[in-house]
This record gives C-alpha cells, sequence and structure tokens, in this order.
C-alpha cells in the first residue's frame, strides 16, 4: 500500500503547502495531494510543489468539475504534468450541493451523469485527441496540443454505488474520505473493481483518506473535530456513506489514540484493499507520517 499526504490548499500559506510536500516526500512518503476549498487553487497548488519538491507524486483531491468546463481543466492538467515531470495525478468530483448550487448557482442534478459526460470529454482532451462531444449536460469541441506533456492519471471521488461505477468505468480509480477500513472492504473496493473488470480496464487505485490524531485523548479530539467539521456530515454523499457505516457524523471515522492504535487502525485499509493511504494529520505531523511509513 502506497503513503501519501492529504493536505487542504486553503488551511496554510503557498510556502508552507510546499514544505509539507517536502516533509513528505523526505519522510519517504509516496504521495501529497491537495484538497481544494474556497483559497489556493489545489491544481496550481499541486504543480507548485511538484515543480519544487522532486521525486513525489502530487495530485488534487479534488478540483470540483461543475465550475471548469473539460477544456479548461485538461489544459490545466497537462500543464502540471509539464511542470512536475509526469508526476501529476488529477483528483476531480462534483463536490456538494452546498457548494455548487448555493456558492456557484450551478445546477447539481444527477452528479454521476454530470461526471459521466465530464469524463467522457475530459479523458480524449487529455490524450491530445480531437473532441467533439455532446451531451445532456456540457458540450466540448477541440483539441489540446500541449508538446512533451503525457496524460495524466485521473481519479474520481467516489463514495456511492452510482458514482463508483462511472470511475471504475472511465478513470483510474477514487478518492474517498469520512470512509473507515470496512467500508472500503464491503464497499468501495468491490463496487469500482467490479465496474473495471466489466469495462476491461485495469484495477482501480483505492485511495482510502483518514485523519489521524497521536493523542492521549482521542474523544476529546473527535469532540473538537466534530465542532469543525460537524457540517460537512448533512451533505448528501457523506450522510449516504455515514448511515451505510452506522456512524452519526464524521468526527467518528477519524483514527486518534496512542502509537499502537494508530498503527493497528491504518493497518486495516491495506487489508480492506486500499491500494493507497492518504494521510490528514491533526497534529504532530512528523510523527504521525513516521507511522504511517511504518505499515511498509
Amino acid at each position: 500500500m502506497r503513503i501519501g499526504l492529504f493536505s487542504i490548499a486553503g488551511m496554510a500559506r503557498l510556502d508552507d503547502l510546499v514544505a509539507q510536500a517536502r516533509l513528505a516526500r523526505d519522510t519517504g512518503l509516496d504521495s501529497v495531494f491537495f484538497g481544494h476549498t474556497a483559497s489556493w487553487d489545489a491544481l496550481m497548488t499541486a504543480a507548485l510543489a511538484g515543480r519544487e519538491v522532486p521525486g513525489i507524486e502530487v495530485g488534487t483531491a479534488i478540483v470540483p468539475t461543475f465550475p471548469r468546463h473539460p477544456l479548461a481543466l485538461a489544459s490545466q492538467a497537462l500543464t502540471a504534468q509539464a511542470m512536475t515531470g509526469g508526476r501529476f495525478t488529477l483528483g476531480v468530483g462534483p463536490s456538494h450541493p452546498q457548494v455548487i448550487e448555493d456558492a456557484h448557482g450551478i445546477s447539481y442534478e444527477r452528479p454521476a451523469r454530470h461526471v459521466r459526460e465530464y469524463l467522457s470529454a475530459l479523458r480524449p482532451l487529455l490524450r491530445g485527441e480531437d473532441v467533439d462531444y455532446h451531451g445532456e449536460t456540457l458540450t466540448a469541441v477541440g483539441t489540446m496540443d500541449a508538446p512533451g506533456a503525457t496524460a495524466p492519471p485521473v481519479l474520481v471521488s467516489a463514495l456511492g454505488p452510482a458514482m463508483l461505477r462511472v470511475s471504475g468505468e472511465l478513470a483510474d480509480g477514487t478518492v474517498t474520505t469520512w470512509t473507515g477500513a470496512e467500508a472500503i472492504a464491503d464497499h468501495i473496493v468491490p463496487t469500482i473493481t467490479k465496474a473495471a473488470e466489466a469495462a476491461g480496464r485495469p484495477a482501480p487505485r483505492v485511495l482510502a483518506g483518514a485523519v489521524v490524531a497521536l493523542t492521549t485523548d482521542p474523544d476529546g479530539v473527535r469532540r473538537t473535530l466534530a465542532d469543525q467539521f460537524g457540517p460537512a456530515s448533512a451533505f448528501p454523499a457523506y450522510r449516504a456513506i455515514l448511515d451505510r457505516q452506522g456512524l452519526s457524523g464524521v468526527h467518528e471515522t477519524v483514527i486518534a489514540g496512542d502509537e499502537n492504535t494508530i498503527t493497528r487502525e491504518l493497518r486495516r485499509f491495506a487489508d480492506a484493499g486500499a491500494t493507497d493511504l492518504l494521510i490528514s494529520p491533526h497534529n504532530n505531523t512528523p510523527r504521525v507520517l513516521e507511522l504511517a511509513t511504518s505499515l511498509r
């Protein structure tokens, strides 16, 4: 199982985000992925970090699809791929109605259909092919001429069955969040793998995100994170995966405790079939990353 660092691009200064990527590489991690918020652009942050820090995969987890046309995103992604010497991975997803409809004023109707059409246009554009796509939700006509750039792998944020099927058929894997090892084993891995096999595609990557806190007060950490991230529990996609796990809120997915507890719980993701583990440290980042790398 590959080990990576997950960092929210809007939670620090740009120089500090580059420093996080450098720490991840120097600790021996395989990757660093940046989440997108209403702050720094995750894709540009990943490109900058990859340019400044050689020797580690960089990526986005994820760039929202609704606000960016496939032609625009393909251009950005190929630029990032060239800037990083082929070490960039593009993670995309529909985001949430609270973000897309309330903030952007864009309809969030049938997100799985939207992502299917989006990938149908985006993937050929990334390969430099001529595209003349006319779907129900978008039109994309054109090509990308990016000399020397190769198509980056594409991942999709997928938690529900419909989105996992789209990911298996049209993408290279998925990125999860607020999802424990048991749900990875029983739901995520079998659903996306079955879809990939039916489409004649290679076995997909499954990047499992995990918030990790090294602490003597795990209940206190979960209360703090419930206050910080509690509203996310009401987002439809997160609510559905939490209900599937029998959990009341996203804070209950946090891995918190001493070093033995953290190591044991992280190892469960490898046993569940995750190909990658994306660690989001709540505190004591250097030691948490060292514990993660010890899983190898």
